[in-house]
């Protein structure tokens, strides 16, 4: 299987699974209703670590541009394979098919969320409290911390068996301590491919897809992902 196609099923898989949750969570008529943040968190570390379990030996399951681009930037992962292989943009592809396979899950669940936002919040993130600034800055360090774990994880030479597991704690343990102003996209793809799914998708009273909104979920993690992995390299860590 090539690198490529790797990540569109390992994204895929992120985000079925993680978006899944969050329908779970907050659509109406759902087994899981109103569970709460901790489902969600739980939710969305089993989904990282699954889909690194699925594809991290075919491609060190990135399943994150931010992630990408923070390892080609330190000479981790050589720039030239990032347009060879088509890494960011099967990412984005397979977050686009994931959320498509969550809307199809929670087919007759759409109709009964009387709420537009409820219904976004499955695809995308949003602050609750809106500071395009303040929200950059959250987006910074939940990625400055993802990318530095990963690093530091993989830097302790761990049976490989144990690294997909420890990545999922690792985003958990953002979720539980950072996700709370944003969301925790901590992802570029995780949060626009969605959200384009959201836009195209024939969802009952879904509103509008928050575009003012959507660059920070993007530049966020991509500026956080290259301090994380600038960082570890200068510490020689």
């Amino acid at each position: 299987m090539a690198p490529w196609v790797a990540e569109i099923i390992g994204t895929m898989i992120l985000i079925l699974l993680g978006d899944g949750v969050v329908a779970n969570v907050v659509l109406g008529k759902t087994k899981g209703q109103a569970s709460g943040w901790i489902v969600i968190t739980t939710g969305w570390a089993m989904a990282v670590a699954m889909a690194v379990y699925a594809v991290g030996r075919i491609s060190g399951a990135h399943i994150n541009p931010a992630v990408t681009i923070a390892l080609a930037a330190v000479g981790r992962f050589p720039w030239s394979d990032v347009p060879l292989y088509i890494y960011i943009i099967g990412q984005f592809i397979g977050a686009f098919i994931g959320a498509v396979l969550v809307w199809l899950a929670y087919l007759p669940h759409w109709a009964e969320t009387p709420d537009p936002a409820l219904k976004r919040a499955v695809f995308c993130t949003a602050p609750n409290i809106r500071n395009y600034a303040l929200n950059f800055i959250t987006e910074v360090i939940g990625t400055f911390m993802l990318v530095f774990g990963v690093l530091a994880i993989g830097a302790n030479n761990l049976p490989a068996g144990w690294v997909p597991l420890l990545v999922g704690f690792l985003v958990w343990a953002i979720g539980l301590s950072l996700g709370g102003p944003t969301g925790y996209a901590i992802n570029p793809a995780r949060d626009l491919g969605p959200r384009i799914a959201h836009a195209v998708l024939p969802i009952p009273g879904k509103g509008d897809s928050d575009w003012g909104y959507s660059w920070v979920p993007v530049v966020g993690p991509i500026v956080g992902g290259l301090i994380g992995a600038f960082l570890f390299v200068a510490l020689g860590m």
